[in-house]
C-alpha cells in the first residue's frame, strides 16, 4: 500500500523502505509503552507484522505503526509514534485512518489498540470504547507491570 497526500507525505507498507534503527530508537526512547524494548524484540515484532511507515516529502521516515493480525477477522493496531519534529501537521490521525482503512479493506471486522494519552486521535478514525470491556482479558508480564497477571501462585 502506498497513500500519498497533497503536501508531499506519504505512507508505505513495503517493508524494506523502514528504517529499522529509526523506529527502534522511537519506541525505545521515547514511546512511553516501549521504553527500553531491545531492538531485537523490535525487529521481531515489526517481522511479524504489516507495518506503516509515514515518510515525509524529502523520503525521510517520520512516522510508523504496526498492525498484529490475521488478515480476515482481526488486527491490533500498537506502536503508533510520528517523530516530535513532525507532530502538529495531522500525520497521527492520518496513519490512524490509513491502517483502519487498510485492514477494513482486507475484511477485517474487529480492530483493537490501546492509548493512554491518544484518545481523540483515534477518535477520528473511528475508534470508540470497548463496549463489553469485562469479556476481554490479559496475561501481562511486562516488567513494567511487575509480572501481576504472568505469576503463579505456589499451591
Amino acid at each position: 500500500m502506498l497513500v500519498r497526500r497533497p503536501d508531499g507525505y506519504e505512507i508505505d507498507t513495503s517493508p524494506g523502505r523502514l528504517e529499522a534503527d529509526q523506529v527502534h530508537r522511537w519506541l525505545s526512547t521515547d514511546a512511553y509503552w516501549a521504553l527500553g524494548r531491545p531492538a531485537a524484540t523490535v525487529a521481531a515484532s515489526v517481522g511479524n507484522s504489516v507495518c506503516f511507515g509515514v515518510y515525509a516529502p524529502s523520503g525521510e521516515q517520520v512516522g510508523f505503526a504496526r498492525a498484529v493480525t490475521d488478515h480476515a477477522t482481526f488486527a491490533w493496531v500498537c506502536d503508533v509514534y510520528v517523530d516530535r519534529a513532525a507532530r502538529g501537521h495531522g500525520l497521527g490521525s492520518w496513519l490512524a485512518q490509513s491502517v483502519v482503512d487498510e485492514m477494513r479493506a482486507a475484511g477485517v471486522s474487529r480492530i483493537i489498540l490501546a492509548t493512554a494519552d491518544a484518545h481523540a486521535i483515534y477518535e477520528k478514525a473511528g475508534f470508540t470504547p470497548l463496549v463489553e470491556p469485562g469479556r476481554w482479558m490479559e496475561i501481562d508480564i511486562r516488567p513494567t507491570r511487575g509480572g501481576r497477571n504472568g505469576d503463579v501462585a505456589d499451591s
